[in-house]
């Protein structure tokens, strides 16, 4: 592999820097791989030191580890690599044998070191990952294969790479956490290995260390390595701060030392005297956190006080927090800089008691008090614990695996502990799936996401076209559960009608319901206005007005302010929705225009319009003046709804609503009988109506929903309730009101009661049919 050019283009690749490129797979190459391999399998012998260093280290930590799998992959890499050196002209296998070295001395297993060792291999030279899996098996050709996977990820530019989604990615990416401990440990070594190239690409490689692989190390609770990559990238980054800080570090030592050995010399004693075995030690702040604190929070470097951490090591818990009593008897403690992360651990496993006290020359200093064992964790993270594994023979408390999942966020259980240690298979993202864009974006979404999330998650209008989708090139259905790593193409069309409602329950991001959701609104809105508008044209003309100089005046507008509508669309949409009559805003037109002097209003059709009298509740009858009217029970028809009339016998007329099943019925039988009707808005009246209230039962919930309604000032005329055996309650209560426009408002009302979850008017059902 070869490092990156600048361009945001390609991804930073400093890992293979090799002079050598991998030659072309052919035939004879195929055949010069086999008879590589057969030569491996008879070298007996290590004649490489950095190699004897390697083994060496890896019995020290594991004295049960079998070394013969890591020789063979020794081997298999340095024939490999054969004539490929690195930019600083050593040998390329230096790099994967420091990378198998670090990861040995995190105490990683025998299969992670041999994958390490090879991890380059499968993409810089002709050996295959087949190869690699005939002769090293199948667990470290995956975490060969995983480690490829991250180094083939293309970001197009600086903003579509943030730091936060690629570690995402990564995380998403790497399912065995061994793959992100190689990745980490290949990072370091080029860290330490980055001078010999060119500037820029040194500043392109330390930028991404400091966005990515430093915060990565501190998710994984590996401290050591994050407190080496940051110092790294800022000596990169930032030359001349980073060797004045240095100065100034050095500048102190001398006094440093001699506090520190005073501190250590008094604790050693002090625990003592209590009998508790103790190791104290202290470590300098990393130089990166130093200049954190100068830049980011404006300190002064005389500021910082605490330059050194004291680490306490003692042998269990309860040795911690007596040694911390011990510690705070000796020294006076600052008040509110006690933290127990051993109770409350960190999210990345991090645990100890951290205590901050006035030190004998007057000035604070942090003191760090934790087991071995949390030592360990603290300073390699995840890896510790193969180093455990080691120790107790793979078997891991049941808590401490319960604590691990906890602090990485891991939701998946596991019911084997042992199990969970040995194939570490998790999701440090569990609750996330990060999907690839034909172009190599990531895409972060919920578990259980599926095509039409990730359409509507790249834009709007790419979802409303959507008609169909490919994941990882294979045609699938718009409800295909998308997992981590897939590659989707969303299938768009131009002649797309919009998304279908079967897509509400397909959507799981609210994102995409909501979009989903605004389309069905602003479709049904626009159908609405265009059914207003030209319903309410209609029946002016009807009347004979001049639709196109009402149209342009302000007569509508000054209606629609009337009934208290936002705007005049406003109420051309509530007449397509059936909730205003055109009647009743064409009598109000009737009632404001003033015709020109010269011009007559003339009905298309001779009316009898010399009696326009009204007859009570609000209703005049077409050419009847001596009428009695009277409003139907059997729909209870109410200002704002289409009505028609019907002729009694001795009883007057009959108002009924137009969808009344009653009066088409009557109007079968004798349609001479019926009267065209209107409501008379000028006059005064009360009405009855029906609502119907939804809600899950409980105690008082009758008297709230009466008070919401009588809040309103509203007379309630009858009510009835029933509970179903599913625990909803059906409250019905009929009112009288004087003013239509109330209804809605006593239903908004009752809507806003606790545990209600729908209210509505209904009619009669002889009306609904």
């Amino acid at each position: 592999m070869n490092p990156p050019d600048p361009a945001p283009a390609s991804p930073t690749r400093p890992e293979a820097v090799t002079d050598a490129p991998a030659p072309p797979r052919s035939p004879d190459n195929a055949r010069g791989v086999k008879a590589v391999l057969k030569k491996v399998r008879s070298q007996r012998q290590s004649s490489d030191p950095a190699f004897d260093r390697l083994l060496k280290e890896v019995r020290a930590k594991r004295p049960k580890a079998n070394t013969k799998a890591i020789e063979r992959a020794y081997w298999i890499a340095e024939r490999a690599h054969a004539g490929q050196t690195r930019k600083s002209g050593d040998p390329f296998i230096t790099h994967p044998l420091n990378v198998a070295m670090i990861l040995a001395q995190f105490g990683l297993d025998e299969t992670t070191i041999s994958a390490a060792l090879l991890h380059d291999a499968v993409e810089d030279t002709s050996l295959s990952l087949v190869d690699v899996e005939q002769e090293m098996g199948y667990d470290v050709a995956q975490l060969i294969d995983g480690v490829t996977k991250l180094e083939r990820i293309k970001f197009r530019s600086a903003e579509q790479s943030r730091a936060e989604n690629l570690r995402k990615m990564i995380v998403a990416t790497a399912k065995d956490v061994r793959v992100l401990l190689i990745k980490i440990a290949d990072r370091l070594h080029n860290m330490r290995t980055l001078a010999p190239l060119k500037p820029e690409k040194r500043v392109l490689i330390a930028r991404e260390t400091l966005e990515i692989y430093a915060p990565l190390a501190h998710r994984l609770g590996m401290y050591a390595t994050k407190w080496e990559l940051e110092d790294l990238g800022f000596a990169t980054l930032h030359p001349k701060r980073f060797e004045e800080i240095e100065t100034l570090v050095s500048q102190r030592q001398p006094e440093r030392e001699r506090v520190l050995d005073e501190v250590c010399e008094d604790i050693q004693k002090k625990l003592g005297e209590v009998k508790i075995k103790v190791e104290v030690s202290g470590r300098p702040k990393h130089l990166y956190s130093i200049y954190e604190k100068i830049v980011l929070r404006g300190k002064q470097f005389d500021e910082i006080f605490d330059l050194v951490g004291i680490r306490v090591v003692v042998d269990s818990v309860r040795d911690c927090y007596a040694a911390l009593g011990a510690i705070h008897t000796l020294y006076r403690p600052v008040p509110g800089r006690f933290k127990d992360y051993v109770a409350m651990p960190k999210f990345n496993m991090y645990q100890s008691l951290h205590t901050t006290v006035i030190g004998n020359a007057g000035r604070p200093m942090e003191i760090q008090i934790r087991t071995q064992k949390m030592h360990k964790a603290a300073e390699f993270g995840i890896a510790a614990h193969w180093l455990y594994k080691e120790q107790a023979r793979g078997k891991v408390p049941e808590e401490e695996i319960a604590w691990l999942q906890r602090v990485m966020d891991w939701q998946r259980e596991s019911d084997d502990p042992k199990e969970f240690i040995e194939s570490l298979k998790i999701d440090l993202y569990s609750d996330e799936v990060f999907i690839f864009t034909p172009k190599g974006d990531v895409v972060a979404l919920p578990r259980g996401a599926t095509p039409i999330d990730f359409a509507y998650s790249i834009h709007t209008e790419v979802g409303h076209k959507t008609v169909g989708s490919r994941v990882n090139g294979r045609l699938v259905s718009l409800n295909h559960e998308l997992a981590s790593g897939d590659s989707v193409e969303v299938i768009t069309s131009k002649g797309s009608t919009g998304p279908s409602r079967d897509w509400l329950h397909i959507a799981q991001t609210p994102r995409a319901r909501n979009k989903i959701r605004q389309w069905f609104s602003r479709e049904r809105r626009e159908d609405a206005l265009a059914q207003g508008r030209d319903a309410l044209q209609q029946s002016m003309r009807k009347q004979g007005l001049p639709v196109d100089k009402i149209s342009k005046g302000g007569i509508l507008g000054q209606i629609s302010d009337e009934l208290k509508y936002t705007d005049l669309d406003s109420m051309h949409v509530a007449i397509g929705e059936g909730r205003l009559s055109t009647q009743s805003v064409t009598t109000r037109v009737l009632r404001l225009f003033e015709p020109e002097p010269d011009e007559e209003v003339v009905p298309e059709e001779p009316r009898r319009r010399r009696s326009l009298k009204p007859r009570g509740k609000g209703v005049i009858v077409e050419g009847h003046d001596d009428l009695l009217v009277r409003l139907a029970q059997c729909c209870t028809p109410m200002p704002g709804d289409p009505i028609i009339g019907f002729l009694t016998r001795g009883r007057g007329v009959s108002v009924h609503r137009n969808d009344c099943p009653n009066a088409r019925a009557l109007q079968g039988v004798d349609e001479g009988r019926m009267s065209e009707v209107w409501w008379d808005n000028r006059q005064q009246s009360t009405f009855t109506a029906a609502i119907q209230v939804e809600a899950l039962d409980r105690t008082k919930l009758l008297r709230d929903v009466t008070s919401a309604i009588s809040d309103q000032g509203i007379h309630i005329i009858s009510s009835t309730t029933r509970t179903g055996r599913d625990g909803i309650a059906t409250l019905t209560f009929t009112l009288e009101l004087a003013d239509p426009s109330h209804l809605q408002h006593v239903i908004q009302s009752v809507r806003r009661v606790d545990s209600v979850f729908d209210a509505s008017r209904v009619v009669p059902s002889a009306a609904r049919g």
